[in-house]
């Protein structure tokens, strides 16, 4: 059977990649970091690693960004979205008041949580618990975890219903994250080739590092797709951790390489001295919860 490479069992990337692989074969190996999820990948030990790459809130997560162009060599194989709906979890029996009833925000001490979902409930931290200590760890998962392991401290936790319901915790507040559309990208990356039906459309993903000689040269990338009137639907840049101020730009196409238009727009940016790495054309995947 297949395998996947994700974050802890009980995050939003176990749940999303639950979603994606419904109806496929696929085990899941559940990795404690991101470099782990990738390494696993990249050695052999599983055909796929399922990837957060963007959020609707935070933008790009840099640093899954720079493990795909510094540290591995493995190729994009699908994309999908997924909502990353965040919850208060803690135990409401120690935070009611002698009356019982709801939670007692003012008996939470402390609130632990993955940094990148901390900074998704910002608003709701600083006005339902802006006395409470703040904590990040390596997932929401292991937040939820540490809360479960430290009973009668008022700790609570920011994550998912999958790991409050596998710690026997309670979810005190769904939907905490400060806007309801937050949804986050996941890319499918490996060696071993995928399909599944019901894609909505294919996309490209490419690497462009610009000629340090040439005035003028993003300019002539952007119109050598502009004329051929291909859609980019986002271009961001990142340090090539050689130089300062030498970046390269991370482009994603509307279309498939398997195309005319955009193998002869590469071979245009090329000409002029640009280096072109293909990170993978594949299909993407509505979500349709």
């Amino acid at each position: 059977m297949p395998t996947a490479a994700v974050l802890p069992k009980g995050t939003f990337s176990d749940e999303a990649a639950r979603y994606f692989f419904q109806g496929v074969p696929v085990e899941l190996k559940y990795q404690k970091m991101i470099a782990d999820v990738f390494k696993s990948t990249a050695r052999g030990d599983t055909d796929w690693s399922v990837v957060p790459i963007e959020n609707t809130i935070d933008g790009s997560v840099s640093l899954h960004m720079d493990w795909l162009v510094h540290e591995v060599d493995l190729p994009i194989r699908a994309e999908w979205v997924f909502p990353a709906i965040q919850n208060l979890v803690g135990r409401r029996s120690e935070l009611t008041g002698a009356e019982g009833g709801d939670w007692d925000p003012s008996k939470i001490t402390k609130v632990l949580s993955h940094p990148v979902a901390m900074a998704q409930c910002y608003e709701f931290l600083r006005s339902r618990l802006p006395h409470a200590e703040l904590e990040t760890l390596s997932s929401t998962a292991e937040a939820i975890r540490t809360v479960h392991a430290n009973p009668g401290l008022g700790w609570a936790a920011i994550g998912t219903h999958t790991a409050a319901a596998d710690y026997g915790l309670d979810v005190l507040q769904e939907g905490v994250t400060d806007h309801d559309n937050n949804y986050t990208r996941f890319l499918l990356v490996g060696d071993k080739p995928f399909d599944k039906p019901g894609a909505s459309h294919y996309k490209t993903s490419i690497l462009i590092t610009l000629p340090e000689d040439y005035p003028g040269a993003l300019h002539q990338v952007l119109s050598a797709f502009a004329w051929r009137r291909v859609n980019l639907s986002r271009i961001e840049s990142r340090p090539t951790k050689k130089k300062l101020g030498n970046y390269y730009f991370f482009i994603d196409i509307e279309m498939s390489l398997d195309t005319v238009l955009l193998p002869a727009a590469i071979a245009e940016i090329e000409a002029i001295g640009c280096q072109v790495r293909i990170l993978g054309s594949y299909p993407s995947y509505p979500y349709e919860g």
